[in-house]
Protein backbone atom coordinates (compact mmCIF):
# COMPACT_ATOMS: atom_id res chain seq x y z
CA UNK A 1 0.00 0.00 0.00
CA UNK A 2 1.50 3.05 -0.83
CA UNK A 3 2.22 5.87 1.92
CA UNK A 4 -0.27 8.20 2.40
CA UNK A 5 -0.05 11.70 3.82
CA UNK A 6 -3.54 12.08 4.66
CA UNK A 7 -4.30 10.76 7.87
CA UNK A 8 -7.64 10.05 9.92
CA UNK A 9 -8.46 11.80 12.86
CA UNK A 10 -7.97 10.40 16.54
CA UNK A 11 -11.80 10.35 16.83
CA UNK A 12 -12.86 8.40 14.02
CA UNK A 13 -9.86 6.10 14.30
CA UNK A 14 -11.44 5.14 17.99
CA UNK A 15 -12.91 1.68 18.64
CA UNK A 16 -16.47 1.40 17.19
CA UNK A 17 -17.85 0.05 20.62
CA UNK A 18 -20.39 -3.04 20.59
CA UNK A 19 -18.70 -3.97 17.40
CA UNK A 20 -15.36 -4.57 18.31
CA UNK A 21 -13.72 -2.98 15.43
CA UNK A 22 -12.33 0.44 13.92
CA UNK A 23 -14.75 2.95 13.16
CA UNK A 24 -12.91 4.32 11.02
CA UNK A 25 -12.20 1.65 8.94
CA UNK A 26 -16.15 0.89 9.22
CA UNK A 27 -17.05 4.23 7.70
CA UNK A 28 -14.54 4.08 4.99
CA UNK A 29 -15.62 0.40 3.97
CA UNK A 30 -19.51 2.02 4.22
CA UNK A 31 -18.75 4.99 1.87
CA UNK A 32 -17.08 2.15 -0.77
CA UNK A 33 -20.04 0.16 -0.43
CA UNK A 34 -22.43 3.16 -0.91
CA UNK A 35 -20.41 4.41 -3.68
CA UNK A 36 -20.81 0.66 -5.28
CA UNK A 37 -24.20 1.19 -4.68
CA UNK A 38 -24.42 4.33 -6.31
CA UNK A 39 -23.32 3.18 -9.72
CA UNK A 40 -18.93 3.57 -8.70
CA UNK A 41 -19.14 7.79 -8.71
CA UNK A 42 -20.95 10.31 -6.23
CA UNK A 43 -19.75 13.68 -5.01
CA UNK A 44 -19.31 14.30 -1.29
CA UNK A 45 -22.62 15.77 -0.29
CA UNK A 46 -24.16 12.89 -1.76
CA UNK A 47 -22.18 10.72 0.71
CA UNK A 48 -22.68 12.69 3.87
CA UNK A 49 -26.62 12.38 3.09
CA UNK A 50 -26.67 8.92 2.66
CA UNK A 51 -24.09 8.16 5.25
CA UNK A 52 -25.15 10.81 8.37
CA UNK A 53 -21.30 11.22 8.47
CA UNK A 54 -19.96 15.29 8.76
CA UNK A 55 -18.36 16.20 5.51
CA UNK A 56 -15.07 16.50 7.65
CA UNK A 57 -15.01 13.45 8.33
CA UNK A 58 -16.09 11.98 4.42
CA UNK A 59 -13.49 14.28 3.14
CA UNK A 60 -10.76 12.97 5.49
CA UNK A 61 -11.60 8.90 4.75
CA UNK A 62 -12.39 10.01 1.17
CA UNK A 63 -8.51 11.88 0.80
CA UNK A 64 -7.01 8.77 2.95
CA UNK A 65 -8.93 5.92 0.40
CA UNK A 66 -7.07 8.02 -2.58
CA UNK A 67 -4.38 8.44 -1.55
CA UNK A 68 -3.94 4.78 -1.49
CA UNK A 69 -5.27 4.03 -4.48
CA UNK A 70 -9.16 2.40 -3.78
CA UNK A 71 -10.43 5.83 -4.80
CA UNK A 72 -9.59 8.38 -7.27
CA UNK A 73 -10.96 11.75 -7.44
CA UNK A 74 -12.44 12.69 -11.39
CA UNK A 75 -11.72 16.16 -12.90
CA UNK A 76 -15.19 17.25 -11.92
CA UNK A 77 -14.22 17.25 -8.04
CA UNK A 78 -16.55 13.57 -7.70
CA UNK A 79 -15.28 10.32 -6.20
CA UNK A 80 -15.03 6.72 -8.08
CA UNK A 81 -14.13 4.03 -7.17
CA UNK A 82 -10.06 2.89 -7.65
CA UNK A 83 -8.20 0.58 -9.64
CA UNK A 84 -7.12 -0.98 -6.36
CA UNK A 85 -10.10 -2.52 -5.50
CA UNK A 86 -9.98 -4.59 -8.98
CA UNK A 87 -7.42 -7.18 -7.60
CA UNK A 88 -9.01 -7.29 -4.55
CA UNK A 89 -12.72 -7.84 -5.87
CA UNK A 90 -10.87 -11.01 -8.28
CA UNK A 91 -9.38 -12.69 -5.32
CA UNK A 92 -12.39 -12.50 -3.67
CA UNK A 93 -14.37 -13.52 -6.30
CA UNK A 94 -12.07 -16.53 -7.74
CA UNK A 95 -12.36 -18.21 -3.62
CA UNK A 96 -15.97 -17.50 -3.74
CA UNK A 97 -16.66 -19.46 -6.66
CA UNK A 98 -13.70 -21.75 -5.44
CA UNK A 99 -16.14 -22.20 -2.19
CA UNK A 100 -19.21 -22.32 -4.11
CA UNK A 101 -18.38 -25.13 -6.76
CA UNK A 102 -19.14 -28.23 -4.30
CA UNK A 103 -22.52 -26.93 -4.43
CA UNK A 104 -23.24 -26.08 -7.45
CA UNK A 105 -22.17 -29.84 -8.42
CA UNK A 106 -24.51 -31.03 -6.29
CA UNK A 107 -26.98 -28.97 -8.32
CA UNK A 108 -25.79 -30.41 -11.51
CA UNK A 109 -26.05 -34.23 -10.03
CA UNK A 110 -29.94 -33.76 -8.58
CA UNK A 111 -30.87 -31.19 -11.66
CA UNK A 112 -29.12 -32.75 -14.67
CA UNK A 113 -28.53 -29.09 -15.85
CA UNK A 114 -25.69 -26.58 -15.85
CA UNK A 115 -24.95 -24.40 -12.46
CA UNK A 116 -24.03 -21.36 -11.98
CA UNK A 117 -23.14 -18.89 -9.92
CA UNK A 118 -23.06 -15.03 -10.35
CA UNK A 119 -22.45 -11.81 -8.23
CA UNK A 120 -23.65 -8.43 -8.24
CA UNK A 121 -20.46 -6.13 -9.34
CA UNK A 122 -21.63 -2.09 -9.38
CA UNK A 123 -24.20 -2.04 -11.79
CA UNK A 124 -23.40 -5.73 -13.54
CA UNK A 125 -23.94 -9.29 -13.55
CA UNK A 126 -20.53 -11.41 -13.19
CA UNK A 127 -20.84 -15.34 -13.22
CA UNK A 128 -17.99 -15.99 -10.36
CA UNK A 129 -18.31 -19.95 -10.43
CA UNK A 130 -19.84 -22.96 -12.91
CA UNK A 131 -19.74 -26.54 -12.98
CA UNK A 132 -21.18 -28.30 -16.80
CA UNK A 133 -23.97 -30.50 -16.97
CA UNK A 134 -23.35 -33.76 -18.21
CA UNK A 135 -25.40 -33.55 -21.06
CA UNK A 136 -24.45 -33.32 -24.24
CA UNK A 137 -26.25 -30.14 -25.46
CA UNK A 138 -25.73 -28.46 -22.32
CA UNK A 139 -25.69 -24.42 -21.63
CA UNK A 140 -21.88 -22.65 -21.25
CA UNK A 141 -21.16 -19.50 -19.71
CA UNK A 142 -17.87 -18.19 -19.51
CA UNK A 143 -16.57 -17.61 -15.32
CA UNK A 144 -15.85 -13.70 -15.20
CA UNK A 145 -18.61 -13.26 -18.05
CA UNK A 146 -20.78 -9.90 -17.38
CA UNK A 147 -23.97 -9.22 -18.60
CA UNK A 148 -26.63 -7.05 -17.37
CA UNK A 149 -29.15 -7.50 -14.84
CA UNK A 150 -32.82 -7.20 -16.49
CA UNK A 151 -32.18 -9.77 -19.23
CA UNK A 152 -30.79 -12.68 -16.49
CA UNK A 153 -32.48 -15.31 -13.54
CA UNK A 154 -29.34 -14.17 -11.74
CA UNK A 155 -30.38 -10.58 -12.53
CA UNK A 156 -33.92 -10.77 -11.08
CA UNK A 157 -32.93 -12.71 -8.49
CA UNK A 158 -30.36 -10.46 -7.08
CA UNK A 159 -32.15 -7.14 -7.41
CA UNK A 160 -35.75 -8.27 -5.92
CA UNK A 161 -35.18 -7.29 -2.79
CA UNK A 162 -34.03 -4.24 -3.55
CA UNK A 163 -35.91 -0.81 -3.00
CA UNK A 164 -37.95 0.07 -6.23
CA UNK A 165 -36.22 3.52 -6.69
CA UNK A 166 -32.51 1.91 -6.15
CA UNK A 167 -33.62 -0.81 -9.55
CA UNK A 168 -34.96 2.17 -11.44
CA UNK A 169 -31.98 4.42 -10.91
CA UNK A 170 -29.77 1.15 -11.79
CA UNK A 171 -32.12 0.59 -14.83
CA UNK A 172 -31.47 4.23 -16.16
CA UNK A 173 -27.44 3.61 -15.62
CA UNK A 174 -27.92 0.68 -17.69
CA UNK A 175 -30.30 0.70 -20.44
CA UNK A 176 -32.52 -1.98 -20.76
CA UNK A 177 -30.92 -3.18 -24.37
CA UNK A 178 -32.94 -6.21 -25.56
CA UNK A 179 -30.53 -9.53 -26.01
CA UNK A 180 -33.54 -11.13 -27.66
CA UNK A 181 -37.38 -10.46 -28.39
CA UNK A 182 -38.33 -11.91 -24.91
CA UNK A 183 -36.41 -9.72 -23.14
CA UNK A 184 -38.00 -7.08 -20.83
CA UNK A 185 -37.03 -3.62 -21.44
CA UNK A 186 -39.84 -1.50 -19.68
CA UNK A 187 -38.86 -0.12 -16.19
CA UNK A 188 -42.58 -1.23 -15.11
CA UNK A 189 -42.63 -4.43 -16.39
CA UNK A 190 -39.36 -5.53 -14.90
CA UNK A 191 -40.11 -4.68 -11.14
CA UNK A 192 -43.45 -6.38 -11.69
CA UNK A 193 -40.97 -9.42 -12.44
CA UNK A 194 -39.49 -8.84 -9.31
CA UNK A 195 -42.39 -8.52 -7.38
CA UNK A 196 -43.22 -11.92 -8.86
CA UNK A 197 -39.40 -13.37 -7.78
CA UNK A 198 -40.45 -11.96 -4.75
CA UNK A 199 -44.23 -13.85 -4.47
CA UNK A 200 -42.11 -17.01 -5.71
CA UNK A 201 -39.38 -17.11 -4.23
CA UNK A 202 -37.40 -18.02 -7.60
CA UNK A 203 -36.52 -16.30 -10.44
CA UNK A 204 -36.91 -17.30 -14.64
CA UNK A 205 -35.08 -16.34 -17.36
CA UNK A 206 -37.67 -18.01 -19.69
CA UNK A 207 -35.51 -16.98 -23.49
CA UNK A 208 -34.62 -13.18 -22.78
CA UNK A 209 -30.92 -13.96 -22.78
CA UNK A 210 -30.93 -16.25 -25.47
CA UNK A 211 -33.37 -18.13 -27.25
CA UNK A 212 -33.70 -21.55 -26.64
CA UNK A 213 -32.45 -21.24 -22.67
CA UNK A 214 -34.73 -21.16 -19.82
CA UNK A 215 -32.57 -20.62 -16.35
CA UNK A 216 -34.13 -20.83 -12.63
CA UNK A 217 -32.26 -19.03 -10.02
CA UNK A 218 -32.54 -17.85 -5.91
CA UNK A 219 -30.63 -15.93 -3.95
CA UNK A 220 -27.94 -16.74 -1.38
CA UNK A 221 -29.34 -15.88 2.08
CA UNK A 222 -27.01 -13.81 3.97
CA UNK A 223 -24.42 -13.91 1.87
CA UNK A 224 -21.24 -11.83 2.39
CA UNK A 225 -22.01 -10.00 -1.35
CA UNK A 226 -24.81 -10.05 -3.22
CA UNK A 227 -25.08 -13.71 -4.84
CA UNK A 228 -27.28 -16.15 -6.41
CA UNK A 229 -27.12 -19.62 -8.13
CA UNK A 230 -28.92 -20.60 -10.95
CA UNK A 231 -29.80 -23.35 -13.31
CA UNK A 232 -29.79 -23.21 -17.18
CA UNK A 233 -30.91 -25.78 -20.08
CA UNK A 234 -32.57 -25.50 -23.01
CA UNK A 235 -36.12 -24.81 -23.15
CA UNK A 236 -37.37 -28.73 -23.57
CA UNK A 237 -35.62 -29.77 -20.68
CA UNK A 238 -36.34 -27.22 -18.58
CA UNK A 239 -39.73 -27.19 -18.14
CA UNK A 240 -42.75 -25.89 -16.51
CA UNK A 241 -43.25 -29.32 -14.72
CA UNK A 242 -39.42 -29.63 -14.10
CA UNK A 243 -39.63 -26.11 -12.35
CA UNK A 244 -41.51 -27.50 -9.43
CA UNK A 245 -38.37 -30.06 -8.83
CA UNK A 246 -35.77 -27.80 -9.68
CA UNK A 247 -36.48 -24.83 -7.25
CA UNK A 248 -36.61 -26.77 -3.77
CA UNK A 249 -33.47 -27.99 -5.09
CA UNK A 250 -31.85 -24.66 -5.71
CA UNK A 251 -33.43 -23.18 -2.26
CA UNK A 252 -31.89 -25.95 -0.35
CA UNK A 253 -28.44 -25.55 -1.97
CA UNK A 254 -28.40 -21.69 -1.54
CA UNK A 255 -29.52 -22.11 2.11
CA UNK A 256 -26.23 -25.01 2.79
CA UNK A 257 -23.81 -22.25 0.73
CA UNK A 258 -24.63 -19.39 2.92
CA UNK A 259 -24.19 -21.22 6.06
CA UNK A 260 -20.35 -22.50 4.41
CA UNK A 261 -19.93 -19.09 3.81
CA UNK A 262 -21.04 -17.57 6.83
CA UNK A 263 -18.01 -20.17 8.31
CA UNK A 264 -15.68 -18.83 5.60
CA UNK A 265 -14.32 -22.51 5.07
CA UNK A 266 -15.10 -24.89 1.77
CA UNK A 267 -17.78 -27.51 2.10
Amino acid sequence: MPPSSASTSAADAKPAGASGGVQSLERAFDLLERMADAGGEVGLSELSGSSGLPLPTIHRLMRTLVACGYVRQQPNRRYALGPRLIRLGESASRLLGTWARPFLARLVEETGETANMALLDGDEIVYVAQVPSRHAVRMFTEVGRRVLPHSTGVGKALLANHPPEEVRALLGRTGMPAATEKTITDPDRFLDALADVRRLGYAVDDNEQEIGVRCLAVPVPNSPTSAAISISGPTGRVTEAATDNIVPVLQEVAAQLSVALANQTPA
